[in-house]
């Protein structure tokens, strides 16, 4: 059984296609997805696309000075969130709540999760984004733990 999925995305409209993939496999169980990579990688723009995917209405945005945005509009509520600002004590102050949002039929989005110092044991998706020489995307999906294992399965059919 395959736990990791690797997608390079060339452009916009790859990247669209990879969130659309991903967002079918996570819109009616839902999902809990924490999200690595320096500023820029396209984290946020990802999310974006599976809102979109989703259908979000709302306007979706970084959640950088805000910590969490959430999205109704969808079938399956959204929320969004962004540790980067939080550092280690700030972190230990929602570890519970961000427990809270990996339970139910909801998704969740952590961007800056290498911020949560092991505070984030909970099974979950984890998305690396890097970029190449060629500035292309490259998207690594892990999942931790066995809850999760469907949508690794689903994203390498």
């Amino acid at each position: 059984m395959n736990e990791k999925y690797i997608q390079k995305c060339k452009d916009l409209e790859d990247t669209r296609k990879l969130a659309y993939k991903f967002a079918q496999l996570i819109k009616d169980k839902g999902c809990f997805v924490n999200l690595f990579g320096e500023i820029g990688a396209g984290k946020t723009a990802f999310v974006k696309l599976v809102a979109e995917a989703l259908g979000i209405k709302e306007k979706v945005t970084s959640p950088s000075f805000v910590i969490l945005n959430e999205y109704h509009s969808a079938s399956i509520p959204v929320y969004h969130f962004d540790l980067y600002r939080l550092e280690h004590t700030g972190i230990k102050t929602i570890t519970e709540e961000l427990r809270e949002y990996s339970e139910g039929r909801k998704i969740t989005f952590v961007e800056w999760a290498e911020f949560s110092q092991g505070e984030l044991p909970f099974e979950r998706i984890e998305v690396n984004v890097t970029y190449d020489d060629d500035d292309n995307r490259i998207y690594e999906f892990k999942s931790i733990g066995n809850k999760n294992l469907y949508i690794i399965e689903g994203l390498n059919r």
